[in-house]
């Protein structure tokens, strides 16, 4: 069973300082209020978040319903802007497992991986034991995901007060908040150099592959950074 007291610990992570519960919230409503405006009901918009949890997900989902797209197209797409939370899991599972806990403790807490979540178990997975971290990361998981599901019923019902810039507004709160939290953990050569060299050659793509410029720029700056690090090391 799930160790209640370090999933409690973990629910309530949310409530320190640099929490991203309004910045998720907050991006969330903007989510429920464009479902409501492409036609979803306030069930479907509820079980949308509860399945996608994903901010670019939800919104790749609803501007392909926009433009008629296929359902298989969606699937394909969702499915691509989601793998890249795979990265996060590689990273994080290690710092997860133990053997003494039961694996689908394991299956059931990939659903939490988002970046929000990730950002709280990097920065406090050194204060909880091993044992334990599994329990901690559920609590952690289900706190933003509430957090994104109570959002999104806020957005559905506030709809009709929310013009296009306010929701605008609202969705680009989390990326912002992600970007100071990772200008914030600029503490290894390998983290400053992929954040740095992925804010001048994203934009730098741009004018070569507006389409791929997001994807190209992280690859090359990631990889640089990663090989700056393992030399640094050396």
């Amino acid at each position: 069973m799930i160790n209640l007291k370090y999933f409690f610990r973990g629910f309530k992570s949310l409530k320190s300082l640099d929490s991203p519960a309004l910045a998720l919230g907050a991006s969330f409503i903007a989510i429920g209020a464009l479902l409501k405006n492409i036609g979803f009901n306030l069930e479907q918009s509820i079980f949308s978040t509860f399945l996608t949890y994903a901010l670019p997900g939800s919104l790749v989902m609803a501007e392909s319903l926009i433009i008629g797209a296929p359902l298989l197209n969606i699937f394909i797409a969702v499915w691509l802007v989601n793998a890249r939370l795979y990265p996060m899991t590689v990273s994080l599972m290690p710092l997860l497992i133990h053997e003494s806990q039961p694996r689908w403790k394991y299956y059931l807490s990939c659903h939490f991986v988002a970046v929000s979540a990730w950002l709280i178990m990097k920065s406090n997975y050194q204060n909880v034991n091993k044992e334990n971290r599994i329990d901690y990361w559920i609590g952690v998981g289900t706190a933003t995901w509430s957090i994104a599901i109570i959002g999104t019923i806020i957005g559905f019902i506030t709809s009709d007060y929310l013009n296009k810039d306010i929701m605008i507004a609202l969705a680009i709160i989390n990326p912002v908040y992600f970007m100071c939290m990772m200008i914030g953990a600029m503490k290894t050569i390998q983290i400053s150099s992929s954040i740095i060299l992925g804010a001048i050659l994203g934009p730098a793509f741009y004018f070569i592959t507006p389409e791929w410029c997001i994807l190209f720029g992280g690859f090359f700056a990631g990889t640089v950074g990663y090989f700056l690090g393992a030399k640094n090391d050396n």
